[in-house]
């Protein structure tokens, strides 16, 4: 008889945009209140876990492996968040696993660029550990258990448009019509998240920083599909943080709109720019223009709304 082939399982999760960000006051944990309308992108990572014949029986997790363009900039140890939802997702279940899993990841979201990669990681992590571990987890278990990974992390689970208050871990689905088409102008190196957040309140104390209305007008424009109208109503609190602390994103956002885009904003706490555009050609055209421009390291095109994290069928085996 010929040897059992290990149990692999796979989930994906998706890199995702702030369409609007807006950015209280630091709270007394140290989290900021926010107002955030997060919409998926068709930026996926997989994350496969595999059974090991012979790996360490000790632990949960032998080995993290990560391949894709980023897998260099990718901690491959406990502080790697896929590893720390794998074992979240163990210990919550209180579940006895005989099988010790290798995790690889395979990235097409930039590291620290602003787009959840990390989160995106957490969540896809978290649905194939449960699958793959059998825990009897709910799906209201995963939410828990991806707020206390990451803020993203709960919206990476969810995918598709949504409205996050809290420091982002609260959700309520937003209704969108239509397909939404982006170029995305990767910045040379990443920037730190909290370090942006401090650099905001340090902006403010400085100075009078403007700062975002509510996204009602925003959440209408996604209701009425029309990209034009969306243009009009992107908003990011962070984006003068990230500008301060990398000056040359100021030029990148205007080369985007020298090259035709509807609107470009800093993703998230960046420093990847986000360029709005009519459809898959336009972003085509406004990242071909950005890759020519000199401005960033390198350009992409997403979509969106993409789903949240779901399992991967893996073709049938053949007897």
């Amino acid at each position: 008889m010929p040897p059992k082939v290990p149990q692999s399982i796979s989930a994906t999760a998706h890199a995702k945009v702030n369409l609007h960000l807006g950015c209280g006051d630091v709270r007394d944990d140290g989290f900021h209140e926010l107002v955030t309308v997060f919409q998926s992108l068709s930026l996926p990572t997989t994350v496969t876990l595999t059974e090991i014949r012979d790996g360490d029986a000790e632990g949960h997790v032998a080995r993290l492996t990560v391949s894709g363009d980023s897998a260099a900039h990718v901690p491959t140890d406990e502080s790697n968040l896929a590893w720390r939802a794998v074992i979240a997702a163990v210990e919550a279940a209180e579940s006895k696993v005989p099988k010790v899993a290798a995790i690889h990841i395979d990235k097409s979201i930039p590291v620290a660029g602003g787009m959840a990669g990390g989160s995106a990681d957490a969540a896809a992590a978290l649905v194939a550990a449960r699958e793959f571990f059998e825990l009897p987890l709910t799906d209201a278990d995963l939410m828990s258990l991806a707020a206390d990974l990451g803020s993203d992390v709960p919206f990476c689970l969810i995918g598709g448009t949504a409205l996050g208050t809290g420091r982002g871990e609260n959700l309520a689905p937003v209704l969108v019509r239509g397909e939404y088409h982006w170029a995305l102008a990767l910045a040379k190196g990443g920037l730190s998240t909290p370090e942006v957040f401090r650099t905001i309140d340090r902006l403010r104390a400085d100075r009078d920083v403007p700062r975002a209305a509510a996204p009602d007008d925003l959440m209408k424009a996604l209701a009425s599909g029309s990209a034009d109208e969306l243009a009009a109503h992107l908003a990011n609190d962070l984006q003068p943080a990230a500008i301060s602390l990398k000056p040359e994103l100021r030029t990148t956002l205007r080369a985007g709109l020298d090259g035709g885009a509807l609107a470009g904003i800093v993703s998230g706490s960046g420093p990847t720019t986000a360029f709005l555009c009519r459809d898959r050609e336009h972003a085509l055209d406004v990242a071909a223009h950005l890759a020519t421009s000199g401005t960033c390291a390198a350009t992409l095109t997403a979509s969106g709304p993409a789903a949240g994290a779901r399992l991967v069928k893996s073709p049938p085996r053949r007897a």
